[in-house]
């Protein structure tokens, strides 16, 4: 395994029973793999470029004297209801809706929708 992969828990499964196998794959056809190799070395040169990403809980519009009378314990009412899809970011653009989770008692996110371009509402 190398520096940049992950090890990280398959999640998918909520019941922790085990996950049925998952269908085999059609045997993909030679130039299908060429072309699938060519796309890769085609993007290596931007394999290292850094992005950013974030995860929206949710927004919340204030004045800014709301603002300044915010302290610590203060609650912040977010435009999202509980259990209602988060949005996911990529150098700011959304590209995908998902879940909050908890691995190993930090938080992280499962992807459930991809987005294309068009469906972001």
């Amino acid at each position: 395994m190398s520096d940049n992969d992950l090890d990280l828990p398959d999640l998918g499964n909520k019941d922790g029973g085990e996950q049925p196998p998952a269908p085999a794959a059609p045997p993909a056809s030679p130039s299908l793999i060429e072309e699938e190799a060519r796309t890769a070395v085609d993007l290596a040169p931007v394999f290292d470029v850094p992005v950013n990403i974030s995860a929206v809980l949710g927004k919340a519009h204030v004045d800014v004297n709301s603002l300044l009378r915010l302290t610590a314990g203060s609650v912040l009412e977010l435009d999202r209801k509980v259990g209602e899809a988060i949005d996911i970011y990529v150098n700011n653009r959304l590209v995908a809706r998902g879940e909050v989770v908890v691995v190993d008692d930090r938080l992280g996110v499962t992807m459930t929708e991809i987005i294309k371009d068009g469906d972001a509402s």
